[in-house]
């Protein structure tokens, strides 16, 4: 006999309810990380703004350029195995009212990071022992929350990015945001971005002039699920979509 997909919900529902209170345990950095897929599909039925949203898909218009699938970041070699950008939904729908914003003036975002598995700020951490450019595995990340999105402004006319004051990642002190030694276009470039992204809720990390966090941050739990563990939940919910 085939089971209704709606029992099969609900099914998954009252299991997710009961891994909910058995497995939240902290972690060696005495941190609580949801890493398992039962337990956010319990989190996001309860409240839709838990929900990780494929930012392709929710603004279609939007630009990746998501260096840690590459060997074009920091470490010089690649942490995701796909080049995808999440955020929790209340962020993503603020970002794509940025994205609506900058093209009325001929712009436009480019993206190079959002959600990130906690796993990924672990193996950063244990490279750099920085704290001031890469978080503490002792406190997590605002990108493994999905409320952290590193970008930058391009213009769509040639869709190269605007000038800003060094490459992503750089450990310059020229990256500061309150760095004036500058090119005025570029001091420009950076204010605008800071102000509009500011105007939705997403406040700049002064020691990063692409990072944004979002204001709610504090509401969302840290998250170590892969990109193909939410893709793989996504259809399970929405197999017809």
């Amino acid at each position: 006999m085939k089971i209704p997909y709606s029992i099969k919900i609900a099914v998954i529902f009252f299991l997710s309810t009961i891994l909910y209170g058995q497995e939240l345990r902290k972690n060696k950095y005495g941190l609580i990380v949801i890493d398992n897929p039962k337990i956010y599909y319990n989190l996001a039925a309860k409240d839709s703004s838990n929900i990780l949203v494929d930012l392709q898909k929710f603004i279609p218009s939007i630009k990746l350029d998501i260096r840690y699938s590459t060997k074009n970041n920091f470490l010089g070699e690649p942490v995701y195995k796909s080049a995808r950008a999440f955020l929790r939904l209340p962020a993503a729908i603020a970002l794509k009212k940025v994205q609506h914003e900058l093209n009325l003036i001929g712009l436009g975002l480019k993206i190079f990071d959002g959600y990130r598995p906690y796993s990924a700020t672990v193996i950063f951490y244990n490279k750099v022992k920085d704290t001031i450019y890469a978080a503490s595995a002792y406190t997590g990340s605002r990108h493994n929350r999905g409320c952290a999105v590193d970008l930058t402004l391009i213009s769509l006319k040639t869709r190269k990015p605007l000038d800003m004051p060094t490459d992503f990642d750089s450990f310059d002190i020229k990256a500061h945001s309150d760095y004036l030694k500058l090119p005025p276009n570029v001091i420009k470039n950076r204010d605008l971005l800071i102000g509009i992204m500011a105007k939705y809720g997403f406040i700049n990390l002064d020691s990063e002039w692409w990072h944004y966090d979002f204001k709610d941050w504090k509401k969302f739990d840290l998250m170590d699920l892969s990109f193909d563990q939410l893709d793989k939940i996504d259809s399970e919910v929405y197999p017809n979509k």
